[in-house]
Formats: structure tokens, C-alpha cells, sequence
């Protein structure tokens, strides 16, 4: 039984080879080694080191939030921020400036913590806001 759950997880795996094989190339190979050598020697590390520290502080979880929330929407925008034209075509989403885009709603974000956390204080709820 267990195999028939693995079998779609195998099948897409086979299938995603098989869509990499046309582009491999040295650069590929590069991506494929450095990308978790760098995440799990570099990134793991000080985003573990960074979110102990957080925690210390008052207001954690606001705080933990917005930065689970920066991470994801930077690690989305890295296809786009790393090539010009690092995904498949797709109407308007190579038209704006990712840049500015990222920035724009990471200040969202940001604001959107820093007023919770205000809110929490002003109420004097400091229960859920730490």
C-alpha cells in the first residue's frame, strides 16, 4: 500500500528529469549542487540563529510572522530578481518591475505588522501579541 503512495511523488519526479534533461547543462549542475549546499550551510543557519533571537523579544510572534512572510515572497520573487525572463511566459507577469514590486508589498507587510503590534499595545493585550 505504501508503494501506491509513493507512486505519484515517483512519477512526477521521473517526469521533471525528464523536462530537465533538454536544458542540462553546466550551469544546471551548478544550481542543483549549490542551491542546497548554500541553504543548508548558510541560510538554515542564520535564519535559526535569527528566529531564537526574535523570540527573546517582546512581541515575538508578530515579528516571526512578518519574517516567515518576507522569506516566502522573497523566495518567490528569486526566479523573476535572478534572470529577467527566469520563468515561463505568463501575460503581465514580465511587464512590471519586480523589484519595486517585492519592495512594495514587503512594506505592506511590514506595516501591516508594525500596526498589529501597535493595536496590541494601545489595547494593553500583550497575551496574543507575544
Amino acid at each position: 500500500m505504501r508503494y501506491l503512495i509513493a507512486l505519484p511523488g515517483v512519477a512526477a519526479l521521473v517526469y521533471g528529469v525528464y523536462l530537465l534533461v533538454p536544458l542540462a547543462d553546466f550551469t544546471v549542475g551548478i544550481w542543483l549542487v549549490a542551491g542546497p549546499l548554500v541553504h543548508d550551510l548558510l541560510l538554515a543557519p542564520l535564519i535559526a540563529l535569527a528566529g531564537y533571537a526574535l523570540t527573546r523579544l517582546p512581541n515575538a510572534k508578530p515579528l516571526l510572522v512578518g519574517g516567515a512572510l518576507t522569506g516566502v515572497l522573497c523566495l518567490l520573487a528569486v526566479p523573476l530578481l535572478w534572470r529577467t525572463y527566469g520563468t515561463p511566459p505568463s501575460p503581465g507577469l514580465h511587464d512590471g518591475n519586480t523589484w519595486l514590486g517585492l519592495g512594495l508589498t514587503l512594506t505592506a507587510v511590514w506595516l501591516g505588522i508594525g500596526l498589529y503590534v501597535l493595536v496590541r499595545r494601545n489595547r494593553g493585550d500583550q497575551e496574543g501579541a507575544s
